[in-house]
């Protein structure tokens, strides 16, 4: 895997052009969130062929935990309308990450569990954010990481209860 400050300078652009949010002062709070994201996405996409997208590793993860699921259950619960769900769904199952089957009762409707390829990318995932807080936390004492992950969490919390939900496609 490159090195973290090339994946960064790879896949953050900082630098300046003629637009007015150029014009905005970014705090040093801003700039070092902003790098954050910056690097975790760029490792993320580095471990990512499949090209899964955001709500597809959410509908993956989803099924991971309350496998097998039918598509309306899947979408309600994560906040999809039927047409998205159905997008994602078939997108996944191009890429044989699930896998799909008439159920048993309503042959209409498709029970929805990961393929073992699925399962493979999942467990990829994980390793990658086990290897993830290995390098971080080699690099921290037992105080600093105890520090990161409250501030972390707090931050997840305050961002997550702003997030507006959107239930468009």
């Amino acid at each position: 895997m490159k090195a973290d400050n090339q994946l960064y300078n790879e896949n953050c652009n900082t630098s300046k052009g003629d637009s007015e949010i150029d014009n905005v002062a970014v705090t040093p709070f801003e700039s070092a969130l902003s790098r954050l994201q910056c690097v975790l996405v760029a490792r993320r996409t580095a471990t990512n062929p499949e090209g899964v997208s955001w709500a597809q590793y959410d509908t993956l993860h989803f099924l991971q935990q309350f496998q097998p699921m039918i598509p309306s259950m899947i979408g309600e619960k994560l906040g999809f309308t039927r047409s998205k769900t159905s997008k994602i769904l078939r997108s996944l199952k191009e890429k044989e990450l699930i896998e799909q089957e008439s159920g048993e009762n309503d042959k209409r409707e498709l029970v929805t569990r990961l393929s073992h390829k699925g399962l493979m990318f999942l467990q990829r995932a994980e390793l990658s954010r086990h290897n993830m807080a290995d390098i971080v936390a080699s690099k921290m004492s037992q105080g600093e990481i105890a520090i990161f992950t409250e501030l972390c969490n707090r931050a997840s919390d305050l961002l997550y209860a702003e997030t507006p939900v959107s239930h468009d496609d």
